[in-house]
């Protein structure tokens, strides 16, 4: 299992010991918001660009906003490794894609928790990731949403049987017990937030939810 700490979970006045904190992980985990796009924000292209300087560890900016293909720019040139928008915005995915592939970058899809995963379909041989959410985006420390495992099931099936290359990443209310639900639908990267920010060794924590 990949885990992928949400800093939007962390102390955002220390975000470099944070990050130093969850440095045996797969990836970083970044909750992009506009206010807009879900009712909440946080931080954009200018923090990630400070952050990026403390460490090489690979970023997963997770653009949750109205508009991904006006900002992805900012955010490619900020540092970030992989872009993940939302199917459920309001540009044209396939714009979106290309836009993030032209500009060097992984690409990953997202749905909420109500949106039929047939609605990607057709995206699946265009994106690295598909993000499934767990929880309604917005908010960190919600609870898990078991309901959701059955697309991932799906995206797991399709991948085996077609040979596809995407990884499958799951958000929102991941910790110690639903992990092990999360792995056994098929899911290949955890991301998680509150759980993790809230104990005092992460690193061994990290290394837990790894060995699931």
């Amino acid at each position: 299992m990949q885990i992928a700490p949400s800093i939007l979970s962390s102390d955002f006045a220390r975000l470099k010991e944070e990050i130093e904190s969850i440095k045996n992980c797969d990836m970083v985990h970044i909750d992009v918001m506009d206010g807009h796009f879900v009712p909440n924000l946080t931080f954009g292209a200018p923090v990630v660009k400070c952050i990026r300087q403390y460490t090489e560890l690979f970023f997963d900016c997770h653009l949750m906003i109205s508009n991904p293909l006006k900002y992805a720019k900012d955010f490619a040139k900020a540092g970030a490794d992989l872009i993940t928008f939302h199917y459920e915005s309001d540009n044209d995915p396939k714009e979106v894609i290309d836009e993030i592939r032209r500009l060097g970058c992984k690409v990953g899809i997202s749905i909420k928790p109500k949106t039929e995963v047939e609605k990607i379909y057709p995206y699946l041989d265009m994106v690295d990731l598909i993000l499934i959410m767990s929880v309604e985006p917005g908010f960190g420390g919600q609870s898990f949403m078991s309901e959701v495992l059955d697309k991932v099931i799906k995206l797991k099936e399709i991948k085996q049987k077609e040979n596809k290359k995407y990884v499958i990443e799951i958000d929102g209310g991941i910790d110690d017990k639903t992990i092990h639900q999360a792995k056994d639908a098929g899911v290949e990267v955890c991301v998680a937030g509150s759980y993790i920010f809230k104990q005092k060794d992460r690193i061994e924590t990290i290394k837990k939810l790894k060995a699931v």
